[in-house]
């Protein structure tokens, strides 16, 4: 036996140390805080909802996210008429799931059910703060693992801030909520790039599910997200790994884990893409770079505009992202690959095929530059990279102080400098500095390191406020704008809650509209509806009738007219004049279904008026050749002027507005009362020589919808995806159903096998001149891609399975070895 002195103990374990894991959550939550206080504080400053007058809601988030997430609202409490693959409430009846991809995707929607219904707007408030926030903490723990051993971790708190705080994020995306996704998910992305560099354990798991999170929540920032994410792994395989087959086993395990989340949200992504190939086309534009005073004004706090890169991080994170190339305390092949891709990115933003690349190869409506985001978090990078491993000196500050001054001097050129601009760009810098100094002499002195804490947070937090409350206020003078949930909202809602009758008739919330989706937001069952999928057909068929619309074509609007009532089975109508509360018209009107005779594929021509006796199937206007001729005693007078932007009166009565010019608006024809025979015609202000009026005759009107209720449906039900209704004995002919044909529409008869519906006139349509005489005929409605979109997830959800299991046995296997 060996003696006791032979024996070779092991060496005592070390003390362990405290893990990284306290002040990690430390600088995350000074990365909250600072967002929280700068949002806050700024719209409180700026007496913007919630803390003052001003409403929030302009442009797309008072007409778009609000009324969407009010929908989502109703379906989450059992409100809705609808599902998730049909929305009855819009348009006559439009596909939803392709909107859910695209406005309701990111899981911070569902928080909307947990506020009151009237307080829409502050649900929609909280998800921005909240989104803001996430991205900011997303943005602190990529630092921290990027650099895992580095001191200084409040830094990486304060970076993370500047990050949620940039220039995109406040003054472009926080009324483009969904795009807010988009902050969040390039950290998180650049994380599942670092988990499949290092082989985490989990890595296989968790990033098929974060790709998968950020491609549901909104794929349009995803994809960009995803370039930019994979640009950084790159750099970061060239930097760290010296082996070719660790580099391209890591870019393997980065690719598998993209391709099973792309390939997990796949549902929703196939049939948002499909949308777009059916939706209206909007409006197009060729790219032109923005002035280079321009792109440098943008780095700089308070600057506004809506066609050039919102760069502003503030001054301390841009002077440390500039140090980088000039701190001899980092590698050299660091800092000039960070620079050059910095440089690079920057560079890609001005040149049309590049910026093609950032935008899935299409110029987008409205902003150009919405890939801003990425080259923030670059930047950011770039800052702590300078930071992490020891404080830059005095040559990297005054090379990066060189870099600042040259952006300085070129924004001098630019318009879009306003007063607090320089003042607040010049203090940043002189307390990043001051912070700087401060960190570089604490030597672990508590109370001199939370003085520069205090000092760097300081100056961002108030940068970013200032940044935010100047957004705000030229948001308002810019952009259309639409009122926070008020008293006309309740009483709105109350007169459409009153005279709902669906599905037996629709309720259209009014022509006067508080948003283009006020069905939506209201309630009712109209055709108002706004989108960025907004049908071609939908947008194609209401003009030929009459309809107006705004947003080049994607805002369709409500259009206040008995004959389209009629067809579209609108049986009650709220009214809303400024100063009085809302009424209700009603009328009789056939069922969703109707029968037609014949079974030709009739066309429109350019008239409205004869379009809307093409689809109604009778006679109802006289056309008279001038507007000055007037119609005759008793029959109602609607003006056609779609290209007019001007007031228009019948006789003496009351003034009527017309908002037309294409290509950006269309003015709806408009009723401008009863005619007393007496009246010397229709005025308008200013003359206008194409304007067209049709005269119609009620009794023809109401002779005509007797007979579609006798001929049409005994029965209707409707359910979150499709329609089924009971036709009269021995019915003939063409039924029509009062829903555009949008695509995905599929039907049959007595039960027989679906086909693709036909289309009546736009309108979904079924030939019912088959064998026999159908007493029943449904249509079910799935929107395209859904099919294919569902067979990919279910692939990727196997090819995850499959990782995960091969994982677990080569693990297992590996253990069992000797």
């Amino acid at each position: 036996m060996p003696t006791l002195e032979a024996v070779q103990l092991p060496p005592a374990a070390p003390a362990v140390p405290a893990g990284p894991g306290r002040p990690r959550a430390r600088a995350a939550a000074l990365a909250a805080l600072i967002t929280v206080v700068a949002v806050c504080a700024a719209d409180a400053v700026a007496r913007t909802f919630p803390f003052g007058r001003h409403t929030r809601s302009v442009n797309d988030l008072g007409n778009q996210f609000v009324p969407f997430h009010a929908h989502l609202w109703d379906l989450l409490h059992g409100r809705a008429h609808g599902g998730a693959l049909v929305n009855w409430q819009s348009g006559y009846g439009t596909s939803f799931l392709p909107d859910v991809g695209t406005y309701l995707g990111s899981p911070f929607a569902l928080l909307v059910g947990v506020f009151p219904r009237d307080e829409i707007d502050l649900a929609v408030y909280v998800i921005t703060v909240l989104k803001m926030v996430a991205a900011a903490v997303a943005m602190t723990v990529l630092l921290l693992a990027l650099r895992p051993g580095a001191g200084r971790r409040w830094a990486a708190g304060v970076l993370g801030a500047a990050y949620a705080l940039c220039g995109w994020s406040v003054v472009e995306a926080t009324y483009n909520t969904m795009w807010l996704d988009g902050l969040i998910a390039f950290p998180m992305l650049c994380l599942v790039g670092e988990w499949a560099r290092k082989r985490t354990r989990w890595h296989w798991l968790t990033g098929p599910v974060v790709v998968a999170l950020a491609w549901t929540a909104n794929f349009y920032t995803a994809y960009m997200a995803t370039i930019g994410a994979g640009l950084v792994l790159l750099l970061r395989l060239f930097l760290e790994e010296t082996d070719v087959r660790a580099r391209v086993w890591a870019l393997v395990r980065a690719g598998l884990s993209s391709a099973l989340g792309i390939g997990l949200s796949a549902p929703v992504l196939f049939t948002v893409f499909l949308g777009t190939k059916h939706a209206y086309p909007g409006w197009s534009k060729e790219f032109a770079p923005v002035p280079w005073s321009d792109f440098l004004a943008r780095w700089l706090p308070a600057t506004y505009s809506f066609s050039s890169p919102a760069l502003f991080l503030g001054t301390g994170a841009l002077l440390l992202a500039c140090t980088l190339a000039f701190n001899p305390g980092v590698e050299s092949r660091e800092r000039y690959a960070w620079t050059g891709l910095a440089l690079l990115v920057a560079l890609s933003f001005q040149w049309k095929p590049t910026h093609l690349a950032w935008h899935a190869f299409q110029t987008p409506n409205g902003s150009p530059y919405r890939q801003t985001f990425v080259l923030s978090g670059i930047l950011v990078i770039a800052a702590w990279l300078s930071l992490a491993d020891g404080l830059p000196g005095r040559r990297a500050l005054l090379g990066g102080g060189g870099v600042l001054a040259v952006i300085a001097l070129g924004a001098a050129f630019s318009d879009l400098v306003s007063a607090w601009s320089y003042p607040m760009f010049a203090g940043g810098l002189v307390a990043a500095l001051g912070a700087l100094l401060l960190a570089a002499r604490a030597r672990g002195r508590r109370g001199v390191v939370l003085a520069a804490v205090l000092l760097m947070a300081g100056a961002q937090t108030a940068q970013g406020a200032v940044t935010v409350a100047y957004g705000d206020r030229e948001r308002l003078h810019r952009l259309d704008s639409y009122p926070a949930w008020g008293t006309a909202h309740d009483q709105r809602e109350a007169a459409v809650t009153r005279a709902d009758g669906w599905p037996a008739y629709r309720t259209d919330p009014g022509r006067r509209q508080i948003t283009g989706n006020d069905p939506l937001l209201i309630g009712g069952e109209g055709s108002s509806y706004y989108s960025s999928l907004t049908p071609d057909v939908l947008t194609k068929t209401m003009t030929a009738l009459g309809g107006g619309w705004t947003s080049r074509g994607r805002s369709v609007q409500s259009l206040d007219n008995p004959v389209t009532d009629a067809i579209f089975a609108v049986g009650a109508r709220v009214h809303t004049e400024k100063g009085h509360a809302p009424t209700v018209t009603r009328a009789p009107v056939p069922p969703l279904v109707t029968v037609r005779g014949g079974n030709g594929s009739p066309k429109y021509g350019s008239s409205p008026f004869r379009n809307q006796e093409m689809l109604l199937g009778a006679r109802v206007y006289t056309l008279p050749r001038t507007v000055a001729q007037g119609c005759a005693a008793g029959q109602e007078v609607f003006l056609w002027a779609p290209e007019y932007t001007g007031w228009a009166r019948l006789g003496g009565g009351k003034w009527v507005e017309f908002r037309g010019g294409a290509p950006k608006r269309r003015a709806a024809l408009a009723p401008l009362g009863l005619s007393t025979g007496t009246a010397s015609g229709v005025t308008l202000r200013p003359a206008y020589k194409k304007a067209r009026i049709g005269c119609l005759d009620r009794g023809a009107l109401t002779a005509a919808v007797d007979r579609l209720r006798t001929t049409g449906a005994t029965d209707v039900k409707v359910t979150d995806s499709g329609v089924r209704a009971t036709l009269p004995a021995g019915a003939r002919g063409t039924a029509v159903f009062a829903m555009p044909r949008i695509a995905g529409w599929r039907c049959g008869t007595d039960g027989g096998p679906a086909k693709p519906a036909k289309s009546y006139l736009g309108l979904v349509s079924v030939e019912l001149t088959g064998k026999g005489s159908p007493s029943t005929v449904s249509c079910a409605f799935r929107p395209p891609g859904l099919k294919a979109g569902a067979a990919a997830g279910a692939a990727a959800l196997a090819g995850l399975i499959g990782v995960g299991a091969f994982t677990v046995v080569r693990r297992r296997r590996a253990g069992a070895r000797p």
